[in-house]
């Protein structure tokens, strides 16, 4: 069952990028795509200036994001030519290929959690799930990648939990530290799920403290050379990324909407951008913290507000009113997308409950994934893409609700003759 799902996901989101690119000039996607911080810097990677200038413009070093993600571009631009439709379609393709084969990690962690039927669910849930179609094309940046790696770093916690082997206990700490150069965000998982695998091994006769204390080790070996290497550029501490303070500021500000960032992000605004030229990165994003800082004391109403849309615009799939916007706008495709992101919410949900009423040893670390990741994002910023890496696991905790919900409709009445002797 699991190859068949995975090749009608490929099929599926091959499929959507083919109507795509036919529906547009080769030209604009040979280049549009790519004129965002991913692709910026790797045209500067590709071009030779190393890891820099996220703007279009020549702005120096960056540690706007971990390198992984703009390093794959940067080799794809070496291999089919900066700004040029083979690039597009290689860099799209390379986010299917990501996003078909997160089928595998969700099979099998749904499988631990749930038994076949519900890894079967999940897994038919993710392969027509809304975001994981439409990102792969719509967004050049690390999302497919990201849900892979998250959904993989969940499939490998519940098993290296088990586990007493030492290789495993690094492969988890090397797999950890991929995630973190790949997304940083990822950081707000890595003590949750870390101490649950820790504690579950310890409850066991397999744990001994050398286990875990390699498995961090391998972590801090894999993203040590990026934080030295921000160091040198930039004489200041930045372990993974610098981008925080102006991701807190574009959302909280005067000028800010709850999910919209384009006038005031250096990207598309002038003046922002030779402000952070002039600055320099580090500074122009400490600058920008204090003033959002300053900006959330000064306004908790508004911010109460924003915080407000901008969890429900986290949980429709981008939609801050979605009533309203139901009543508005007139496309089949809209209402797939915010109908199955409003369902896989509630889904989510009822999968958390359920596995906390059952007292399931892995309620835990999937309750980490709804409740912990998408804090951040209140408080800043909130595009569908943000919520993408733990979309697996969200419709992991669905299909535990779809599954329960068939098996409570299958279960005789009082009265049924299955109770009569």
């Amino acid at each position: 069952m699991l190859p068949l799902l995975v090749v009608v996901a490929l099929l599926l989101r091959s499929g959507f990028l083919w109507m795509y690119v036919a529906q547009h000039p080769a030209r604009a996607l040979a280049t549009i795509p790519f004129l965002f911080e991913p692709g910026n810097i790797a045209y500067s990677i590709a071009t030779g200036n190393g890891f820099s200038s996220p703007f279009r413009v020549d702005t120096g070093p960056t540690a706007w994001m971990t390198p992984v993600y703009p390093i794959l571009l940067a080799g794809i631009f070496r291999v089919f030519g900066t700004y040029t439709l083979q690039a597009f379609i290689a860099a799209a393709g390379f986010n299917v290929i990501c996003s078909a084969l997160t089928c595998v990690p969700l099979y099998w962690a749904a499988k631990r959690v749930g038994g076949v039927k519900t890894a079967v669910v999940a897994t038919s849930l993710w392969v027509v799930f809304p975001n994981a179609v439409l990102l792969p094309y719509e967004s050049l940046f690390d999302a497919s990648l990201s849900a892979l790696l998250t959904a993989t770093i969940l499939w490998g916690t519940m098993a290296v939990a088990e586990s007493g082997r030492v290789r495993d206990w690094c492969l988890y700490g090397l797999l950890w530290g991929v995630g973190l150069m790949t997304n940083a965000s990822l950081i707000s998982l890595l003590p949750f799920l870390f101490g649950w695998a820790e504690y579950r091994a310890h409850r066991s006769s397999r744990f001994h403290l050398s286990r875990p204390v390699l498995a961090a080790g391998m972590v801090v070996l894999c993203c040590l050379p990026w934080t030295i290497r921000n160091y040198r550029e930039f004489h200041a501490f930045v372990p993974l990324r610098s981008v925080g303070g102006l991701a807190l500021w574009l959302g909280n500000n005067e000028q800010a909407e709850s999910n919209s960032v384009a006038r005031l992000h250096p990207i598309s605004n002038q003046a922002e951008r030779e402000k952070y030229a002039e600055m320099g990165e580090i500074a122009y994003m400490r600058e920008k913290q204090g003033l959002a800082i300053d900006y959330m004391v000064s306004h908790p109403g508004q911010e109460a507000r924003m915080a407000g849309e901008r969890f429900v615009a986290i949980w429709t799939g981008g939609s801050t009113n979605p009533l309203r916007d139901f009543a508005r706008v007139r496309s089949a495709r809209f209402y797939y997308v915010i109908l199955f992101n409003m369902l896989s919410a509630v889904g989510a949900i009822s999968g958390v409950f359920i596995l906390w009423r059952d007292r399931s040893p892995f309620a835990f670390p999937l309750t980490v994934f709804p409740v912990v990741f998408p804090l951040v994002y209140y408080l800043a910023l909130a595009p569908p893409r943000y919520r993408h890496p733990i979309d697996p696991e969200l419709l992991l905790l669905t299909a535990m609700a779809v599954t329960h919900l068939r098996k409570y409709k299958q279960r005789p009445l009082p009265g049924h003759p299955q109770f009569s002797s």
